[in-house]
C-alpha cells in the first residue's frame, strides 16, 4: 500500500474513534440539562440520582472525545500538509473559532458542572450545565461548517493554488451546511436517546433500578418520537441538496450506472452487488420508480448516472452503496421501534412488553453504527476529492514514506485499542451498575464541604454489583 492509501486508512481509523464520543456527548449534555431542570421543578430525588449517574458517563465520554480530537488534529500537519498549506486560510480560522467559542465555554463551565454541586447555587449549577450543552452544539456548528465547506466550497478564490477567503458568510453558510448541521445534531440526539432507552430497558429486563429504568425509557421514547421522524425529513432534504451539489455521490449511494429511458424513472435498489469493473449491478433486487419518488419527488425523475463521468472521477461505489443502506436500515428499525413503543406507552403496556424492551436493548448502540455508516457515505462519497471538485485527495497528501505512515498507524491502533478500550470497558461497567441514591456530602469539622467526586461513588467500587 502507498502512503496515500495508508494515510486515508489512518485518518479514517482515528476519526471513526473520535466521532463517536462528541456525537454521544452532544446529546448527553442536553439530556443532563433536561434532567437537572426536572429535578429543580419537581424535587423528585430520582431525577437528581439520574443526573449524577449520567454525569459520570458524560465526564468519561467527554474526556475521551477531547483526547481523540487532539490526536486527530495532528494529522493535518503530518499526513495532509499540502491540504493545510492550500486550504489553511479557510480551515484554520473555522477550527480556531471552535476553540475560541465552544471549547472555552465548555472548559469554563465544565468544572462548575462536575464539581459545583452544593458549592454554587442551584441556579448557577443549572446554568453551568446548560452552558456545557450549548458549548457542544456550538462546537458542532464550526466543525460541520468546515467539513461542509470541503464538500460544497463557496466564498473563496484560488491564488497560486492557495484558497483565499473572499466572503466568510458564504464560506460558513455554504450550500450543504444547514442540512449537514441538522442531520448531525439530530443523529447525536437519537444516538443518546437509544443509549438511554436501551439502558433503561436493560434494567427492566434484569429487574434492577426499575423506577429509574421506566423513567429513562419513557423519556427516550418521547424524545425519539420527535427526533427520529425529524431525521427522516431532514435526511430527505439533505439528499435533495446532495443531488444538486454532489450528484455523483448520490449515484454511488444508489449504484445508478446509466440513465433510464424517458418516463421509466429510477428504481429503488434494495440489494445489489455493484460490479465496478463491468459498470453494472449483479444480483439486483429493485422496486421500479420508487428511487425517483424518493430522490426527485416525481415518479419519472432521473438522476445523474455514474457513467456520465470518467471512472477516475467516481468514488468507490461498493462502500458508499452498502454504508448508505446500513444507515437507512437502522433508521427504519429505529422508526418502527419508536412507533410501536409510543403505541405501547399510550396503552400503558410499554414496561411489560418484553419484545419492546428487547428491541430497545438490541438497538442500544444502533445510533453509533448509523453515525459511522453515514460518515463513511459522506467522506468516501466525495472521493476522489478532499475539497470537492477542486483539490484531489492524491494531491493533498504529505510527501512522506509509506513505511512511516504504516508505523504510526500501528502505533495509533495499539494505543487507541488499549486506552479507549479501557475507557469503553469502564463506561460499560458504570452503566451496568446503574444509578444510586445521591447523599449530600458531609461537612468537615471546619465547616468546609468535602470535594464532590464525579467519576466514582463514595466508598464504593464500580466492580461491585456489576
Amino acid at each position: 500500500m502507498d502512503a496515500l492509501l495508508l494515510s486515508r486508512i489512518q485518518f479514517g481509523f482515528v476519526i471513526s474513534f473520535h466521532i463517536l464520543f462528541p456525537a454521544f456527548t452532544i446529546g448527553l449534555a442536553s439530556w443532563l440539562a433536561f434532567v437537572e431542570w426536572r429535578w429543580l421543578r419537581t424535587r423528585d430525588t430520582l431525577w437528581r440520582d439520574l443526573y449524577f449517574f449520567w454525569t459520570k458517563v458524560f465526564a468519561v465520554s467527554f474526556g475521551m472525545g477531547v483526547v481523540s480530537g487532539i490526536v486527530m488534529s495532528f494529522q493535518f500537519g503530518t499526513n495532509w500538509a499540502v491540504l493545510s498549506e492550500q486550504a489553511g486560510n479557510i480551515l484554520g480560522p473555522l477550527l480556531s473559532y471552535e476553540v475560541l467559542t465552544a471549547f472555552f465555554l465548555e472548559a469554563t463551565f465544565l468544572g462548575a458542572m462536575l464539581f459545583g454541586w452544593n458549592r454554587v447555587s442551584e441556579r448557577m449549577h443549572f446554568f453551568a450545565t446548560c452552558m456545557v450543552a450549548l458549548g457542544t452544539l456550538i462546537s458542532t456548528f464550526w466543525i460541520i461548517s468546515a467539513n461542509s465547506w470541503m464538500q460544497t466550497p463557496t466564498g473563496h478564490r484560488i491564488v497560486d493554488g492557495v484558497f483565499v477567503p473572499q466572503d466568510w458568510w458564504a464560506i460558513i453558510f455554504n450550500p450543504s451546511f444547514p442540512y449537514r448541521l441538522a442531520h448531525m445534531v439530530l443523529a447525536a440526539f437519537i444516538t443518546t436517546c437509544f443509549v438511554i432507552g436501551g439502558t433503561g430497558a436493560s434494567y427492566l429486563l434484569r429487574g434492577i433500578h426499575v423506577e429509574a429504568g421506566k423513567r429513562m425509557l419513557k423519556a427516550a421514547v418521547l424524545f425519539a418520537a420527535i427526533t427520529v421522524p425529524a431525521q427522516v425529513f431532514v435526511g430527505d432534504l439533505h439528499g435533495l441538496n446532495a443531488r444538486e451539489h454532489q450528484p455523483i455521490k448520490v449515484a454511488a449511494m444508489e449504484a445508478h450506472w446509466e440513465s433510464n429511458p424517458p418516463g421509466e424513472g429510477v428504481p429503488l435498489i434494495l440489494f445489489a452487488v455493484p460490479n465496478e469493473k463491468a459498470e453494472r449491478n449483479d444480483l439486483e433486487i429493485a422496486i421500479p420508480k420508487l428511487g425517483s419518488l424518493i430522490l426527485t419527488h416525481t415518479l419519472d425523475g432521473d438522476i445523474q448516472p455514474l457513467k456520465s463521468v470518467p471512472a477516475s472521477e467516481r468514488p468507490p461505489v461498493k462502500p458508499v452503496f452498502y454504508a448508505f443502506r446500513v444507515m437507512v436500515a437502522l433508521g427504519m428499525a429505529m422508526l418502527a421501534l419508536v412507533a410501536v413503543s409510543l403505541w405501547l406507552l399510550w396503552r400503558k403496556r410499554l414496561f411489560e412488553s418484553r419484545a419492546a424492551l428487547w428491541g430497545w436493548r438490541v438497538l442500544t448502540m444502533s445510533g453509533f453504527v448509523a453515525i459511522l455508516a453515514g460518515w463513511y457515505v459522506v467522506e468516501i462519497g466525495r472521493q476522489p476529492y478532499v475539497i470537492y471538485g477542486l483539490l484531489r485527495t492524491a494531491d493533498a497528501v504529505s510527501p512522506i514514506e509509506a513505511a512511516s505512515v504504516m508505523t504510526s498507524l500501528i502505533v495509533f491502533a495499539v494505543v487507541y485499542l488499549t486506552v479507549f478500550g479501557a475507557g469503553f470497558r469502564y463506561l460499560v461497567k458504570l452503566i451496568r451498575k446503574g444509578p444510586h441514591p445521591h447523599e449530600p456530602p458531609p461537612r468537615s469539622a471546619h465547616g468546609d464541604k468535602t470535594p464532590a467526586r464525579p467519576l466514582s461513588l463514595p466508598d464504593d467500587s464500580t466492580e461491585a454489583g456489576a
